[in-house]
């Protein structure tokens, strides 16, 4: 998947009809996991390099879709996807993005712990981030199944980035809990609907993912890490040294996710966040402090692999 390109003119026509002036229930209608999307019915999603987009980039965005994060996908549909695809078209930090949305609960208790789009590169994103079930479950239980995307990104998907240039694409996963450590068997049978050994840690997914992704965390300091971040960068830190962003305003995560990869790409972190207007600035700069730390290792990796 992933031909046609991303157009203002198409993204102004889509949302005048199904976004703008809507509530998210009225944005978001499904009321259960549609199977086009269950991970246990896909056998693999594929971004494949074509005549529209010859040099394509995958662009993962995982998102905690529990509790009050149903906030982010509503962003995401209210202007996020195309602050995402034009600024990444402008500023070119990569090639032909394409893009997928992942919406991610909690496996320990939710009926669709995992639900997966295609890879994209024109407004049939935004139609099928619509018609993803924003369940609002989660357990209670200090943390969401993160590790599923990882494991996803890792077993079922296939992308020319990778095959043919040997160059990873990115993946956030975005939302305010600790990461539970992975999935146990009968959790990733219930996933992914075939039998598996063993469970797998949280940081085995995150290496299956990070073979073809560079995967970074996106914090949302609202809900669980508004009262205790601590807890919260205590199971991620280990897992991401460098790679964790602390987004303290949910609207700007286009403008984060658009900054982080320029940084791993080598720019220098404080002129890309000097680079945006208004209050985007500041949101961004806080972003990625932990980036500063490491600036420009993905992009070093890059012109390393060529």
């Amino acid at each position: 998947m992933g031909s046609g390109r991303w157009s203002q003119s198409a993204w102004d026509d889509y949302a005048s009809r199904n976004v703008h002036g809507r509530s998210r229930d009225e944005i978001f209608t499904a009321r259960r996991m549609d199977p086009e999307f269950d991970p246990a019915r896909i056998g693999m999603r594929e971004s494949r390099d074509g005549e529209d987009n010859p040099l394509s980039t995958p662009i993962i965005l995982a998102s905690d879709v529990t509790g009050s994060m149903g906030v982010i996908a509503h962003e995401l549909m209210n202007n996020g996807l195309n602050t995402l695809a034009t600024e990444i078209y402008e500023r070119r930090p990569v090639s032909d993005p394409h893009v997928m949305v992942m919406a991610v609960g909690d496996a320990k208790t939710d009926v669709a712990p995992l639900q997966v789009t295609q890879f994209e590169a024109d407004i049939r994103i935004a139609d099928q981030v619509r018609r993803l079930w924003l369940e609002g479950g989660g357990g209670g239980n200090g943390g969401e199944s993160y590790s599923a995307a990882h494991a996803f990104a890792g077993l079922r998907t296939d992308v020319d980035s990778i095959a043919k240039r040997g160059r990873r694409g990115y993946l956030f996963t975005i939302g305010d809990e600790p990461i539970h450590d992975g999935l146990t068997r009968d959790e990733l049978i219930g996933v992914f609907g075939e039998d598996i050994e063993r469970g797998l840690s949280a940081r085995e997914c995150l290496a299956l993912a990070q073979r073809s992704y560079d995967v970074f965390h996106v914090v949302v300091m609202q809900g669980y890490a508004g009262q205790d971040l601590g807890r919260v960068l205590r199971t991620w830190k280990p897992l991401l040294p460098g790679r964790l962003l602390i987004l303290d305003d949910h609207r700007h995560l286009p403008e984060v996710v658009v900054s982080a990869i320029q940084v791993a790409e080598g720019a220098d972190a404080a002129t890309v966040a000097g680079s945006w207007s208004g209050q985007a600035s500041p949101v961004v700069a806080r972003a990625l402090q932990d980036m500063r730390r490491a600036p420009g290792a993905g992009g070093l990796l890059r012109r390393l692999l060529g």
